[in-house]
């Protein structure tokens, strides 16, 4: 059994989401200038938003409450997929890691989201 975490830090579905916003970063500083203000901001807000998301609903107290945080940063990895998706067709960069990522955080998020769900008390703390 895993020892509580004291902050979202601890989590390992923030880690894997703050190694995605990290790599989003790298590859969107390689696409065409003329994409600083579209596909470069919208890709680079969207993957922060999973994080951000996961890291507020940490500190959310009531279960519904950190469920829609959840839920946001659920959102946030399907904006992103579909931003994978126009990354390749467009061949700004190889996505390959990044879908891997994306995978693994989806997965994590959703095992996280479901141990929230089945929790007894309203007031969650895990």
């Amino acid at each position: 059994m895993r020892a509580s975490a004291k902050g979202f830090e601890d989590l390992v579905v923030w880690q894997k989401a703050h190694q995605f916003v990290l790599a989003v970063y790298r590859l969107s500083r390689t696409f065409p200038r003329s994409e600083i203000y579209g596909l470069s901001s919208q890709f680079r807000r969207a993957a922060v938003s999973i994080a951000a998301n996961i890291a507020e609903g940490f500190k959310k107290r009531s279960k519904a409450d950190k469920l829609r945080f959840y839920n946001i940063a659920q959102g946030s990895i399907e904006e992103s997929r579909y931003y994978l998706i126009l990354v390749r067709d467009l061949e700004y960069g190889d996505v390959s890691e990044l879908n891997r990522l994306i995978e693994e955080v989806s997965k994590l998020l959703e095992s996280y989201s479901q141990v929230v769900r089945n929790s007894e008390n309203k007031e969650v703390r895990i």
